[in-house]
């Protein structure tokens, strides 16, 4: 008999995957969680609201418990689109990381971050972070291209309920695996409609806030 010892997810509140609401009829839950599903796999969530990779490193690694099946990494969003932001400090720490994960899980994916991150726009940080993460070596699910009125909400870094599927679906693909996430969306025209409607709402309230961090 193979023992599945199971799947442990590193990150931030897109990892977390809590809250969010139902979009086209897709079951709100973590990318991590489709991920861990599809494959069957006991699965353990680390991943903490706003973490960045500093915080995975004091707050995540000591949690772990494997060995496991899988881990997971992604992290980046926060730390790109901060002010401060340090592309040494941050391939230090995720190097700190995935030398933490190597010897705990018999596989190892890390995901890059959507290029076209955060309103306003991360820039060139997110190309320092992405760089930093595939140098790790380790499996790479790409997410540079990631975005769109269907897969991410307004504010360009959290994903929609179809987004989290699609990166699962994503995340599968790169490491081999014929299991896919099915979310069962709908593609009919009324809830397209009202997926439109709910967007471009969820769009004004971000464009206000936006104008209030800017005054």
């Amino acid at each position: 008999m193979t023992v599945r010892r199971g799947m442990v997810a590193l990150g931030d509140s897109i990892t977390r995957g809590r809250g969010g609401a139902p979009a086209l009829g897709v079951h709100p839950q973590s990318w991590a969680q489709w991920v861990a599903e599809a494959l069957g796999l006991p699965f353990s969530n680390l991943a903490v609201d706003g973490a960045q990779a500093g915080d995975v490193v004091r707050g995540q690694l000591p949690r772990l418990a494997g060995p496991y099946d899988l881990a997971t990494l992604y992290v980046g969003a926060n730390d790109a689109r901060g002010v401060a932001f340090d592309a040494v400090a941050f391939a230090r720490d995720v190097e700190e990381i995935a030398a933490a994960l190597r010897p705990q899980a018999t596989r190892v994916l890390v995901l890059t971050v959507p290029l076209d991150l955060g309103r306003p726009r991360a820039g060139a940080d997110v190309v320092a972070a992405n760089a930093a993460l595939r140098a790790l070596g380790e499996d790479v699910c790409a997410l540079d291209d990631f975005g769109g009125a269907r897969w991410l909400l307004p504010d360009a870094v959290h994903p929609t309920s179809p987004g989290m599927v699609e990166i699962a679906n994503r995340a599968l693909a790169a490491l081999g695996e014929d299991a896919r996430v099915d979310g069962d969306e709908r593609r009919d025209r009324p809830a397209r409609a009202r997926y439109a409607l709910w967007y471009a709402r969820l769009q004004l309230r971000d464009r206000r806030r936006r104008l209030q961090e800017r005054t």
